[in-house]
């Protein structure tokens, strides 16, 4: 009997050990897809085993069934029972993705959401500056993992003309010491 069937939770991240390093292997959720490839991506590079999987071109066996093994380790029981048979790392890649991203319509339709809430998105007078630049960077990074990239001069923008009037002195600072249209959101936030 497996542990989510007598009750319990499964565990959320398996340690693979590298040498002196462990790398987390995260668990795949339903709601938690593009953060979990990002990180996987990772994994799979530390690994020297994403070749497999992102060009499809690399035929080692070696690298495909270990690539196959961190991937396994990553995904619920439930989802290995759905697609277990594949019959290489990159099949088994490709499945997972279609399953949380799923066709081109639903992602289209996701990132128009995105966008939707990125046009929209205003700071609050109550929130932290810190929570609304979080919230402009998870919209941009779930846009760049959906193959949609926001263009930093944008965020800057964004972020400059959406916080609330009692920052207006420290906007126009800003605006007039930085090139808005070359610096990075990290860079100008930092400022």
């Amino acid at each position: 009997m497996s542990d989510v069937e007598d009750g319990a939770q499964p565990l959320p991240v398996r340690i693979k050990e590298v040498g002196a390093t462990s790398v987390a292997c995260p668990m795949l959720t339903p709601t938690n897809y593009i953060i979990w490839s990002l990180h996987m991506k990772v994994v799979l590079r530390i690994h020297k085993a994403w070749t497999v999987i992102d060009a499809g071109t690399d035929k080692n066996e070696e690298k495909d069934f270990l690539a196959m093994g961190l991937l396994y380790q990553a995904i619920p029981e439930s989802l290995i029972m759905q697609i277990g048979d594949v019959e290489s790392s990159k099949d088994l890649w490709e499945s997972i993705k279609a399953r949380h991203v799923g066709a081109d319509r639903v992602k289209e339709v996701r990132l128009q959401n995105l966008s939707a809430n990125f046009e929209m998105l205003k700071m609050i007078e109550t929130k932290s500056i810190d929570n609304f630049a979080r919230k402009l960077s998870a919209i941009s990074s779930k846009s760049a993992a959906l193959g949609e990239t926001i263009e930093e001069s944008k965020t800057v923008k964004k972020f400059l003309k959406s916080l609330p009037r009692k920052y207006i002195h420290i906007v126009a600072s800003l605006e007039q010491v930085l090139d808005l249209k070359t610096v990075g959101f990290e860079d100008m936030f930092g400022s």
